[in-house]
């Protein structure tokens, strides 16, 4: 479910997430249900593992909202037992009385966006909290959610290996069971993208320093008890993202909201589906009944090229058989021996993963099996 607002649009975020004066809380309501009611006819009489409230920043929904998109879904499918009903947050956006409202309308893991236990690196990265800010949501959190994520990003301006472990230290102590850790990214389209291009964007690491604080980052969350899983998530055994593994192992999922992207398994045929990525233009084709711009068949070729993209991004690799089950061809048997005698990837029990220095050049990785 992806709600597309914020509060100020961070310079690095290339996000379908904007800001508005103004929002009718009972029209988006109204066709969040809307459209969970037309999906839910496609695909019926399915399992529900997780329900995941993205954007943008979801903190911001009416918690009415959130209560009656989850009431929705219990009567259209059968939820699993430890179903995982996460919520986005940000720490400028919430108080101890919100947590508990979202908490009472079935959510039960919140997915923090701290970035930074600095504040002046906050303020840089347009943040509108400040480190006591976060520290105070996440003490809420811990009190009103059996399960608490949160964010960090590093390899940030003038950021030294010194001040990334102390930082990284810091957070692991703050006894979160799962951290989302990525390296600052400069995509075009953004604040910051417009910046570096201008060179006026300074203090960015080299390659050598981003490498050392990736290395740093394993080592720290292995010795604390929260290994990585894939390339940016660390968690404690059994407290992994169910919902982000959805999308890592190539299951199905229903994407709804501005923006929103799903795969779908109707009759036998997956399906590539994408909504209006307009806030205003979704919600007006909701209204009408279907707010999905892209409704498109995938062959075998291309979901198991899906799958080999986000497979290889798990620590635990992709199953080779399902791969080529799906590809109708084995998958690049020149490409995997050259990878193999490189040290970059391992081959067990059938799973192909990434070791340890393949993880640091991943793109390249995929690219050559897409290639081969």
């Amino acid at each position: 479910m992806h709600w597309p607002f914020c509060q100020a649009k961070c310079p690095y975020c290339d996000f379908n997430s904007h800001v508005s004066r103004t929002i009718d809380h009972s029209a988006w309501k109204t066709a969040y249900i809307s459209e969970l009611n037309r999906v839910a006819a496609l695909a019926p009489n399915r399992t529900l593992r997780s329900i995941f409230f993205g954007g943008g920043t979801p903190s911001l929904m009416d918690p009415d909202t959130v209560s009656q998109i989850i009431q929705a879904a219990s009567r259209h499918w059968n939820f699993a037992n430890d179903i995982e009903i996460t919520l986005e947050a940000n720490p400028g956006s919430v108080d101890a009385g919100r947590f508990a409202d979202f908490g009472d309308a079935g959510v039960n893991r919140v997915s923090m966006g701290i970035q930074a236990l600095n504040d002046a690196d906050l303020r840089r990265l347009g943040r509108l909290h400040n480190v006591a800010d976060a520290r105070r949501a996440f003490d809420i959190a811990r009190n009103c959610f059996e399960r608490v994520s949160f964010d960090l990003i590093y390899a940030r301006q003038d950021q030294t290996l010194d001040q990334w472990r102390a930082e990284l230290t810091e957070a692991l102590n703050m006894a979160a069971d799962h951290l989302s850790l990525y390296q600052l990214t400069i995509e075009s389209g953004t604040a910051f993208g417009d910046r570096f291009a201008a060179g006026k964007l300074r203090g960015l690491p080299k390659d050598d320093l981003s490498a050392d604080m990736y290395d740093l980052t394993q080592d720290l969350c292995e010795k604390h008890g929260s290994p990585m899983y894939e390339v940016s998530n660390h968690a404690r055994p059994g407290a992994e993202s169910r919902h982000n593994l959805i999308y890592w192992q190539g299951g199905d999922y229903a994407g709804i909201g501005p923006g929103a992207h799903g795969r779908m398994t109707i009759a036998g045929q997956r399906y590539a589906t994408e909504a209006h990525r307009n806030p205003q233009k979704w919600l007006s084709e909701a209204a009408l009944g279907n707010g999905d711009t892209l409704k498109s068949a995938l062959s075998g070729l291309e979901q198991a090229e899906e799958y080999l993209m986000m497979g290889l991004r798990l620590k635990t690799g992709l199953d080779i058989r399902r791969y080529e089950a799906m590809a109708g061809r084995p998958l690049g048997i020149a490409a995997r021996n050259t990878l193999m005698e490189l040290g970059m990837i391992s081959v067990r029990d059938g799973y192909l993963s990434v070791n340890k220095q393949g993880f640091m050049v991943l793109n390249a990785i995929i690219s050559e099996f897409l290639t081969a």
